[in-house]
């Protein structure tokens, strides 16, 4: 394919990460781009895990194609996690996904997808000038509300927590939760747990960002300035750990040492959403739906890569709300087209024709980035 040309053709393949089950478009989302002229084939089942079937991508103009191979075949694919070893066979030098990477966690998957001289767009390093993540907040915050919700599920007993209810109850002290980075993760995170009456303690080193949560909300979570004194200190007192400390693009700085969750009570649980970077949490490894956690030093680890999953719906609708209008500008302009016009979506290219494009990325994967208008 001629890279000046604009795809317009989009395919969306079903998922297949382990319980993976959302899915990269809404059938709103197809609507939308078949008004534009754009060709969308969606494999078979592929909105099944979300709650839409095919005959609701074929009521919204969809084409409805019987394998992985036929959605892939398109010029532009869509997907919400990175590649799987079973579809490595797809990628190819005509072919542009848009699609979660985190290559600075995936090194393996950024090997293929160079080999393969593919164009790939990583949703999570498309950024504003203000720094902020537009595709990735969505399931950010998805991931932040969920947090809470699950450490309360494994901190039940029979579980294997200690037997804490987050929010206490008359006359007794309720959970300590300790939430690492203020962030689209750690903001809503704090922001539940406290609503299902919690002791919340939200640690950042953006102080303004803390003055921001402080002025929302009263008082009622507590602000610290984080460093490690302070996170030695709440960590071993805490009964639930959030970890959401993100760096756009490259590896999560562990926060939290083996030492530190060795102080922790028996039977307390962390949660590290971070995981999908790399974790902060230096005990943490990446877990499945499946089998979401396990226990290291008496504390339980839940450390899923994708946890928005678990609320497919939910989370498809979010998804496509900030995806589509550049799925829209890549299918109608062509990738150098929509990147010369968007300077954000400009970041969110992480490989062109065999090359990092994307300098946070190439840093965490120690090679040196090029400019992507540059080998378009």
């Amino acid at each position: 394919m001629d890279p000046q040309r604009a795809p317009r053709t989009v395919g969306v393949p079903r998922e297949i990460k382990t319980a993976e089950h959302r899915v990269a478009m809404t059938p709103d989302g197809v609507r939308e781009l078949e008004q534009h002229g754009i060709e969308v084939y969606v494999e078979t089942g592929a909105g099944e895990g979300a709650a839409f079937s095919d005959d609701d991508y074929r009521a919204a103009g969809a084409d409805i194609v019987a394998t992985a191979a036929d959605a892939w075949a398109q010029d532009l694919v869509v997907k919400v996690k990175e590649p799987q070893p079973a579809e490595f066979t797809h990628l190819r030098p005509d072919l542009t996904l848009f699609t979660y990477l985190h290559l600075a966690a995936y090194p393996e998957v950024a090997s293929t997808l160079l080999a393969s001289r593919c164009t790939a767009i990583a949703y999570e390093t498309v950024q504003r000038a203000d720094g902020s993540l537009p595709l990735l907040a969505p399931m950010s915050e998805v991931a932040g509300r969920l947090a809470p919700q699950m450490g309360a599920h494994h901190l039940e007993r029979h579980h294997g927590g200690r037997g804490v209810l987050l929010g206490g109850a008359p006359g007794v002290r309720p959970a300590k939760v300790v939430v690492l980075g203020a962030g689209n993760v750690g903001w809503n995170a704090a922001w539940i747990a406290a609503g299902m009456e919690a002791e919340v303690v939200l640690m950042d080193r953006n102080l303004d960002r803390l003055r921001w949560v402080d002025q929302i909300q009263k008082g009622r979570i507590v602000t610290l300035a984080s460093n490690k004194g302070a996170v030695e200190r709440h960590v071993a007192d805490a009964d639930l750990v959030i970890g959401a400390v993100l760096v756009a693009g490259g590896r999560a700085p562990v926060v939290v040492t083996d030492a530190m969750v060795r102080t922790m009570r028996r039977g307390a649980v962390i949660v590290d959403v971070a995981v999908d970077q790399g974790g902060c949490v230096e005990t943490t490894h990446e877990t499945t739906h499946n089998q979401p956690t396990y226990d290291l030093h008496g504390v339980i680890h839940y450390a899923v890569g994708n946890m928005p999953g678990a609320v497919p719906h939910t989370s498809t609708y979010a998804l496509t709300n900030a995806t589509l209008p550049h799925v829209l500008a890549l299918a109608t302009q062509a990738n150098r087209g929509a990147i010369e016009r968007d300077p954000a979506l400009a970041l969110g290219v992480n490989v062109v024709n065999g090359q990092l494009t994307n300098r946070a990325v190439a840093e965490a994967l120690g090679q040196n980035p090029v400019d992507p208008l540059e080998v378009l």
